[in-house]
């Protein structure tokens, strides 16, 4: 029986859209993984003293990989598409840095995993609109396992001051191919 998992993706660093497509896209070329749905996408005011909107949403994936494995693969992503990470420490609270892509597993079934590579659920989904308001979207009824509370009691808890809007469906169309004039007259 394969696992069910929710991943939230953002970007604010270049073609947000076109970063956004990609990771999805990559995800779903993970082995023994399958997008099973994805949430409207937001944009979202940054956290911080960031600079430049984000792109955020959630998607759901069946996957025969462990938390751990997920969590490999979803870090070589970032890699592979340019998201550089501090290795060796965490950047104080409140300290963000605008990023390529972030690629976060926020549940993995109905597990509680703590270790020191992997915390799931992730431990600040619940402060997060941009993230609760997609996942509210794909699983208004799940419950946290460790708050115990479902995400829709925990999104009409949060009073959050970051504003987030669902994004301009042009905005997250595939750039057109470019138009070729013809080459004689």
């Amino acid at each position: 029986m394969p696992n069910r998992a929710f991943i939230g993706i953002g970007s604010n660093l270049g073609d947000r859209a076109a970063n956004y497509r990609e990771a999805i896209s990559r995800i779903a070329q993970i082995p023994q993984t399958r997008v099973v749905r994805q949430s409207s996408i937001y944009e979202t005011e940054p956290v911080g003293d960031l600079k430049g909107a984000f792109l955020n949403g959630v998607i759901e994936i069946e996957t025969e990989l462990s938390p751990d494995a997920l969590m490999r693969r979803l870090l070589g992503i970032e890699r592979i598409m340019g998201r550089k990470r501090v290795r060796g420490r965490k950047p104080a609270r409140g300290k963000y840095r605008p990023r390529i892509i972030d690629l976060d597993l926020l549940f993995f079934n109905k597990e509680t995993i703590d270790t020191r590579t992997l915390t799931v659920p992730h431990p600040r989904l619940h402060e997060r609109l941009f993230v609760l308001a997609p996942m509210s979207e794909l699983a208004p009824t799940l419950i946290h396992p460790k708050l115990n509370k479902s995400i829709s009691e925990m999104m009409a808890s949060l009073k959050s001051p970051y504003r987030v809007t669902l994004a301009r469906a042009d905005l997250l169309r595939p750039a057109s191919p470019p138009r070729h004039e013809a080459a004689s007259r």
